[in-house]
């Protein structure tokens, strides 16, 4: 048996020098929020969505600075052993590569008629008298689908006549999220991951919880308990912040141990491993998007007023739908102590419409337009507040 194994050239952005090596960087990244946007959308209109990988995605662009790289350690040209290659393409690690990338593959797709979204510049439309298709670009990876099957296969003719891609067909499995079909909807999830968390860090044999927290818990900075590894603590927090993604039954609980992250102890730790025991027994849950729900968005705003002990600040929690699936959702302190709970409430209320104008604006991108959004709040004075 012959083993193979893949190689990667790498350059060193740390070596780098601002403004000789490298201009402008900054690259736009989809919001997760967007690809459940997305989802919900694909759902509710009919359309299936398909997914391609775009092959070595770095070393498509063309750079416009002089960049000077050694020869690899084991390769080196027997011949000028000291000479330095000069490159033409970009390299993965060097700091512009992310922003050549994107610069190319959307002026790709703007010369074939796409237009870029007013939100997202992630999202790429083409409208064809009533049909519509949708791009969306995430680094190397693209979900795409339309109204109308011969949009997706022109679609798929211009990228792989200019770019090495790969179709992965339908959409399965996409940064960790698992998109499982049946014939009344789609059901999302990250049970995959949530298991190799599990292995992760060793709780794979633990007992399950029915909770992720216990109701009569408090979590302070507890000074005078015994610290623990920040990097495991860290570790730990970063994996299940992204299990959020599909799983907002434990964003609350999460987010109040994110708050500990600077000095952890053995308090917070134990909280973190409780919610391991309780993805134990709870490793296939996820969210249900049906087919042919009705359109229209709806958010939900609550503030919990003080329930922050160490600094008095309240948290803030939201959630929208679009139609009977859920695609938006936060829990975290607020950024001012609220001095009454009208206040608190209504702190959350403006948040919770500054997410709706943003979603609504997605859709309308989609070619969805919806005129009026309920938003709904359960205090009074924050009510009454918002018609002054």
């Amino acid at each position: 048996m012959i083993t193979r194994n893949k190689t990667r050239l790498v350059a060193k952005g740390c070596n780098q020098e601002e403004g000789i090596d490298y201009g402008e960087t900054f690259s736009p990244v989809a919001r997760l929020e967007v690809i459940r946007l997305m989802l919900a959308f694909a759902c509710m209109s009919g359309f299936k969505l398909f997914q391609m990988d775009i092959k070595s995605a770095f070393f498509n662009e063309i750079i416009n600075e002089e960049v000077y790289v050694e020869q690899p350690s084991g390769f080196e040209d027997h011949l000028h052993p000291n000479h330095v290659y000069k490159l033409k393409k970009a390299l993965h690690g060097l700091k512009q590569a992310p922003r050549q990338w994107y610069g190319r593959l959307g002026n790709s797709l703007l010369s074939n008629g796409y237009e870029r979204g007013m939100i997202d510049k992630t999202l790429f439309i083409k409208k064809s008298n009533s049909e519509i298709i949708l791009v969306q670009i995430y680094v190397d990876d693209i979900i795409f689908g339309a109204t109308k099957d011969s949009l997706c296969e022109e679609f798929v003719v211009a990228m792989q006549g200019e770019f090495e891609m790969a179709m992965m067909g339908e959409l399965s499995f996409f940064l960790g999220l698992q998109v499982k079909k049946s014939k009344d909807g789609i059901f999302l999830c990250q049970s995959k991951y949530c298991k190799e968390i599990l292995k992760k860090f060793e709780m794979e044999s633990c007992k399950e919880v029915s909770t992720p927290m216990p109701s009569s818990c408090y979590m302070d900075a507890d000074v005078a308990g015994k610290g623990v590894g920040r990097t495991k603590y860290r570790g730990l927090i970063g994996s299940l912040l992204y299990l959020t993604t599909s799983r907002p039954n434990i964003m609350f609980v999460v987010c109040l141990c994110a708050r500990f992250q600077a000095n952890p102890k053995e308090s917070g730790l134990k909280a973190a491993n409780r919610i391991l025991k309780y993805l134990k027994g709870k490793t296939n849950v996820g969210l249900w998007y049906p087919y042919h729900s009705p359109i229209h968005l709806i958010g939900y705003s609550y503030s919990d007023f003080v329930r922050c002990k160490l600094d008095q600040k309240s948290t803030s929690s939201t959630c929208h739908l679009l139609g009977s699936s859920l695609i938006s959702w936060h829990s975290k302190n607020q950024a001012c102590v609220a001095l009454s709970s009208a206040e608190s409430e209504y702190i959350d209320v403006g948040s919770c419409c500054a997410q709706i104008l943003w979603l609504k604006q997605q859709l309308e991108d989609f070619g969805l337009k919806i005129s009026k959004v309920p938003l709904l709040c359960d205090n009074t004075n924050a009510i009454n507040l918002t018609k002054n």
